[in-house]
């Protein structure tokens, strides 16, 4: 897939060439994302074992060179073979294009049912696989929300220890407002929360019927930009590795769900 949109390119022969809109409209009915490369050849050869002749024509040949023996007294008579060989001789037998085009649409038509069905089996292997890398960054999110409340008093004791290792006054009112500031800047409750939402969405997204590769595309943008923020707002390095984590599966994910429609 990696598409997103449908790109169908077919290589047709020329005298068939008014069968891709034919394609082009069955394929539509069928699918919805992807690049697809079709081409057909056709070849006529053995198609029909009767060798039709003009015999106007060749009589013709053997007329035309009977005057130049006439004129010509080294002229040599046409063989059978030399006479074939003249243009117009052999006709070229009529061929039926719109049964053609009629077997050609119907081994189309099987081979797209073929690539649905090939499609829908590697869906649900990818679906399953999708499952478990969304179960491992809620267990991540899990971990960093387990430890927050002790990493946010955490960093309110080093603020306190490093204003009373300043041996100034300290407006106290001012010092609650900006430890307030701080704590704000560093919880991430609320990203954890979204980042839940996220992750509930996704395997919604995943059990519905449909075309949902749009969808997941945009749901792993969320799902990044959440881990993005835990990452730059951490207070510790457990957590930038669980930030991290989530980000090398939420990507392992993005590149899953190019391949589904």
């Amino acid at each position: 897939m990696n598409h997103r949109f449908l790109e169908p390119h077919f290589r047709l022969p020329e005298n068939l060439r008014e069968l891709e809109t034919l394609l082009r409209g069955s394929l539509r009915g069928n699918l919805n994302r992807g690049k697809l490369d079709a081409s057909l050849q056709l070849d006529l050869a053995g198609q029909n074992t009767d060798i039709v002749i003009s015999q106007d024509r060749a009589r013709a040949y053997v007329q035309a060179c009977d005057a130049l023996s006439a004129i010509i007294s080294t002229a040599a008579p046409l063989s059978p073979l030399e006479l074939l060989q003249l243009p117009g001789v052999i006709q070229a037998t009529e061929c039926d294009y719109e049964a053609i085009q009629r077997e050609a649409l119907a081994l189309f038509n099987t081979a797209v049912d073929d690539l649905k069905k090939a499609r829908q089996r590697e869906g649900k292997v990818l679906g399953e696989i999708i499952v478990q890398r969304l179960a491992t960054i809620g267990a991540e999110a899990k971990i960093v929300r387990a430890r927050l409340p002790e990493l946010l008093q955490a960093q309110k004791e080093r603020l306190q220890q490093r204003l009373s290792d300043v041996v100034v006054d300290v407006d106290v009112g001012r010092l609650e407002q900006e430890m307030v500031y701080h704590a704000q800047r560093a919880d991430v409750a609320e990203e954890l929360d979204r980042l839940d939402v996220h992750l509930a969405e996704f395997e919604l997204a995943l059990a519905a019927s449909g075309p949902i590769g749009r969808r997941l595309d945009f749901l792993c943008q969320e799902l990044n930009r959440e881990a993005n923020t835990l990452s730059s707002k951490s207070l510790a390095t457990d957590t930038t590795r669980a930030a991290v984590e989530m980000k090398v599966l939420i990507e392992q994910i993005r590149e899953q769900v190019q391949n589904i429609e």
